[in-house]
């Protein structure tokens, strides 16, 4: 998911209109191409893991570097259709997991669920305004959203600033944050135009070294791992599960939508081979 940022009458990041443009094509859709758990986000691979395997794995590896297990609260920044929260709570003895997404559907989805202990805001980041600190943050596949295509360098370490800064202000002393990226290797003129314009408007990924950068001075960064192809790997077999299920996905959402979701997929998997991209995790430790 992502942030809608509106400052001084300019986008800074994508709107909720581009969300919902591509998240709300329907959970039947995703749920033929991700699984039944919808996690929409890099999958984290051992020796014999299927892909609903390897995204447990990755939901607790995050659960870990953040050090949410047992904790009162931790923040969801950009929750999807919630399998973080549901781990959070029915595995990790956490009390408290609150979900921020900009998607209806998702948040929808997610209060139909009712499951104890989980609550969704429909809402960004930048609004959002909690009760209380929280004793842990998790952001997965949210901050390729803060920025738009073509802001100035500048401009974007600010916007990724603003991000740490908010996660400072409401997380306790001595708290983590574990966020998941994906990541530009290197500046990229002719970026694939069905991913900027089409699959994921109004959003530019992050160079590799500007969230590092825009955490200076409020987080210490504990942990770096670049799991490109780990990425490449999951969106293979998303493009497997959607061919497997071609007629189906055609029904729910068209010929057309379905041949672009397939060329998403695969020029994605692409960019992860060549290496253009990379797939940043990361734990940060909040400075006293």
């Amino acid at each position: 998911m992502s942030d809608q940022v509106i400052k001084a009458g300019a986008q800074i990041g994508a709107s909720p209109e581009a969300i919902i443009s591509h998240y709300d094509m329907g959970e039947e859709f995703f749920r033929l191409v991700l699984g039944p758990e919808l996690i929409y986000s890099c999958a984290l691979f051992a020796d014999g893991d299927d892909l609903p395997a390897a995204q447990r794995r990755k939901l607790d590896h995050h659960i870990e570097a953040a050090g949410a297990v047992g904790a009162a609260s931790v923040l969801d920044v950009g929750c999807g259709w919630g399998a973080l929260l549901t781990r959070l709570v029915e595995h990790a003895g956490v009390k408290h997991a609150v979900g921020l997404t900009l998607s209806p559907s998702q948040a929808e989805s997610i209060r139909r669920a009712a499951r104890p202990g989980v609550e969704v805001r429909e809402e960004g980041w930048r609004d959002h305004r909690p009760g209380r600190r929280y004793d842990a943050i998790v952001s997965v596949g949210a901050m390729e959203h803060f920025v738009h295509p073509g802001m100035p360098s500048g401009e974007k370490l600010k916007a990724y600033r603003d991000f740490f800064e908010f996660c400072d202000r409401v997380l306790v002393t001595h708290g983590r944050l574990s966020l998941q990226t994906i990541a530009f290797v290197a500046p990229v003129k002719d970026f694939d135009p069905v991913i900027y314009e089409k699959t994921f408007p109004e959003s530019e990924l992050p160079l590799v070294w500007e969230p590092i950068a825009a955490a200076e001075g409020r987080f210490e960064l504990v942990s770096l791992r670049n799991d490109g192809e780990h990425y490449y790997r999951t969106l293979r077999l998303w493009e497997r599960n959607l061919m497997a299920h071609y007629d189906e996905a055609v029904r729910l959402v068209g010929k057309a939508r379905v041949a672009e979701f397939r060329v998403y997929l695969r020029n994605s998997a692409a960019y992860f081979k060549r290496k253009v991209v990379c797939l940043l995790r990361m734990t940060f430790a909040k400075l006293n």
